[in-house]
């Protein structure tokens, strides 16, 4: 188990923990529970950095931590479904989710034909994955009950969020589209 491994299996340990919190009823549980999914988010940043440093780079690796990004988001965004149901939050986590379902199917069609460069994570995945997990944050730390501004924020967010997946989207399609289109044939 290499280091890198390690912080990656915490995230998805971290799960159950944050939604535990979550759904707790003390003064404070939104709070800490955001606070439990900044912890998740920056394992996500420790493994990669600790893979590409250590060169700990590995298959288990590789396979895990897309598992564990996807996981992380996927319930974090199925959870706060019950805080915010408002077409303002469902739709944007509906697109982030389909995106993700989309594009994880893309790759492996691409890694099966020798192809995952091309859909490699670029910049735009980068900024939009940033974007997301800010506002999952601030949606976490509050509720509809909570100050207006900042769950407002975060639905403001969460909606860019979903615009830049689809962009993002859009990118890897394209990107994809010569070997997508062969394989039409």
């Amino acid at each position: 188990m290499t280091l890198a491994n390690f912080f990656t299996c915490l995230r998805v340990l971290l799960i159950p923990v944050f939604m535990a919190v979550y759904y707790a009823d003390f003064t404070g549980h939104f709070l800490l529970s955001s606070a439990i999914f900044i912890l998740a988010c920056v394992t996500d940043w420790l493994d990669g950095h600790m893979a590409r440093r250590m060169r700990q780079t590995s298959r288990f690796g590789a396979f895990l931590d897309p598992v564990a990004d996807k996981l992380l988001v996927t319930i974090t965004l199925v959870i706060l479904a019950a805080s915010y149901s408002t077409p303002w939050y469902t739709i944007p986590a509906a697109l982030i989710v389909a995106r993700e379902v989309l594009v994880s199917a893309l790759r492996e069609w691409m890694a099966e034909h020798n192809e995952r460069d091309i859909v490699a994570v670029g910049m735009m995945g980068k900024i939009k994955t940033t974007i997301q997990m800010l506002s999952l944050i601030i949606l976490l730390a509050t509720d509809t009950q909570g100050p207006p501004l900042i769950w407002i924020s975060g639905l403001v967010m969460i909606n860019l969020a979903a615009m830049l997946t689809l962009w993002s989207m859009a990118i890897y399609l394209h990107n994809a589209w010569p070997i997508l289109k062969s394989g039409l044939k």
